[in-house]
Formats: structure tokens, C-alpha cells, sequence
């Protein structure tokens, strides 16, 4: 049974209220992660808990147990000059890179004339996320 410290290999779909398929392990490596290192949402950790080889479960997290709510501090006005030219337009998926090399998805939510508007947000914030998952092996 699932337990901190175990390393668990679960097969996954990860889906919006509209039913879009955002993530799948499906046609992929059996994603394994440690129980209680803080490897994937620690609600959907909370929810696998005590689940045994073979069980499947469908599990419901709200915004706040996610990847928040959408913050509108994190939307970024930058000069036009800063932002490729290929991707000057709405939607335009960037990645930037802080300090550290740690990569940070972000989007282009606005073209202006003077600027473009960034959308630093994580791209699942605010969206309510169904996982389907089956537990595959426990260790």
C-alpha cells in the first residue's frame, strides 16, 4: 500500500472541466515518483495514500490544490522589443529562465502597440484538474 517513502509507478490522464486531456501517460514510461517527497501535487499525493497495486481512482482538485488561483500580479507588461518577434501574438507559449536556470512557462496574453503583456501564471492555474490514475507498482 501507498505510504511515505514508498516508489510508486501510477499510469495517469489528467483532464479540464471541458474534458481536454492536458497530460497522459498513456504511450509513455510508467511515471514512478516517491510517496511523501513532494514529487507531484500534494493533494493528489493525499488522495493516493493507503491505495495498493491495481487500484484506480479518479481524483477532483480544485484551483487552490493545483496550481492556484489565476494571480493578477503575475501578468508582466515588457517592451515589444524584448519578446522574439514569432512570438508577438496572443496566445505564444515562452519559457524564461530565472536566476538559478529553473525554466518558467509563461504567455503572451496581450500585443500592444509599446508593450506585450506576459501571463506569468502556471498554465493549469485556475483550472480544476480530474486525474484518472491507476496505481501500477508499489516498492
Amino acid at each position: 500500500m501507498i505510504q511515505d517513502g514508498s516508489n510508486v509507478g501510477i499510469e495517469y490522464t489528467l483532464k479540464l472541466d471541458d474534458g481536454q486531456v492536458v497530460d497522459t501517460s498513456e504511450g509513455r514510461e510508467t511515471f514512478v515518483y516517491e510517496h511523501g517527497a513532494g514529487q507531484i501535487l500534494p493533494a493528489l499525493e493525499e488522495a493516493l495514500v493507503g491505495l495498493a497495486v491495481g487500484s484506480e481512482t479518479h481524483v477532483t482538485l480544485a484551483p487552490e490544490q493545483g496550481y492556484g488561483p489565476v494571480e493578477q500580479e503575475l501578468f508582466q507588461a515588457v517592451p515589444v522589443d524584448q519578446i522574439p518577434e514569432a512570438a508577438r501574438q496572443k496566445g505564444a507559449q515562452l519559457v524564461s529562465r530565472d536566476q538559478d536556470g529553473n525554466e518558467r512557462p509563461l504567455s503572451v496574453h496581450e500585443v500592444r502597440d509599446d508593450a506585450i503583456v506576459l501571463d506569468l501564471n502556471h498554465p493549469l492555474a485556475g483550472q480544476t484538474l480530474h486525474f484518472d490514475v491507476k496505481v501500477v507498482s508499489v516498492d
